[in-house]
């Protein structure tokens, strides 16, 4: 581990850590709760009523405010359908509201009767203060467009629609990336994948920043910010996710490998200095973690 390399992997309500972490210095902080659609989680509520739920987010939202340096970045992924309180608990907190990112779903939701079906989630990102400390502009090299008529020299940059990162769904599309049980059941089925956090933490950090995630789930944000050389905090309630984390770090797959997008970045003019990938040792085989 490099010097002054720190992970925290800390198994707690994260409102209740939240609440006594005042030495903390956060420059990233990844939120993406539960969406209050009845799933079934050992330790959280999501069938609460909307007002509790709402406020609860709102807590957290000031809280890791509080512990955030100038300038930091926060991306909050949530339902399109709460763009709404959304903006206004981003504003209501003291955030300075930048980007509403639209993350383009490689499938769509069934059709409805009465609306168009949905393909898409929004992550809200904002700042402490009116600029980030840190924005790095990225840029990606996606295929070429069948209308299009000539090649690209250098790639294109990064804009606010995401429509390149492939969601951990059900069948093809969650792929050897999303963890399974025994059974061949996927342990979360809100995995967030990799490319994701990648392209959050590349944008918005520098090697050496603290990188939080209050609702960390199977630590996704951890495993990418640890090979990046970032100090991940993952908060985490359920005790079988939090030891999932820890064994996700200490025994990386090969499908939590960043090198294998280190290409598709190329051509972002820094991309030298934030990537600055620790060498972890990926294990040979896939293998299961839980």
């Amino acid at each position: 581990m490099n010097a002054g390399h720190k992970i925290k992997i800390i198994k707690e309500d994260c409102l209740k850590w939240l609440n006594n972490c005042s030495e903390e210095c956060v420059h990233l902080t990844f939120v993406d709760p539960p969406f209050r659609q009845g799933k079934n989680y050992k330790f959280f509520d999501d069938n609460q009523p909307e007002e509790r739920y709402w406020n609860g987010v709102a807590d957290v939202l000031s809280g890791v405010y509080e512990i955030t340096d100038d300038g930091g970045a926060l991306y909050f992924m949530q339902r399109e359908k709460n763009i709404e309180n959304v903006l206004r608990l981003i504003r209501d907190a003291g955030w300075v509201f930048q980007n509403l990112i639209i993350w383009k779903k490689k499938t769509s939701a069934v059709p409805s009767d009465i609306r168009y079906s949905k393909q898409y989630q929004i992550i809200a990102f904002a700042t402490k203060g009116k600029r980030p400390r840190v924005f790095n502009k990225l840029r990606i090299d996606p295929p070429l467009p069948p209308e299009y008529k000539y090649e690209r020299n250098n790639g294109l940059y990064l804009t606010d629609v995401w429509d390149d990162i492939r969601e951990l769904t059900s069948g093809y599309f969650a792929g050897d990336e999303a963890i399974r049980n025994a059974d061949g059941d996927r342990v979360h089925k809100q995995q967030s994948p990799v490319a994701l956090l990648l392209r959050i933490i590349l944008s918005s950090t520098l090697p050496g920043d603290v990188v939080l995630d209050p609702f960390a789930g199977t630590g996704t944000t951890a495993v990418v910010a640890n090979q990046l050389g970032r100090n991940p905090i993952s908060v985490e309630i359920d005790p079988e996710y939090a030891r999932l984390i820890e064994r996700r770090i200490s025994n990386p797959r090969p499908a939590d490998d960043v090198l294998k997008f280190y290409e598709y970045y190329r051509y972002t003019n820094n991309l030298k200095e934030i990537w600055h990938a620790r060498k972890v040792p990926i294990l040979a085989v896939q293998g299961r973690l839980f």
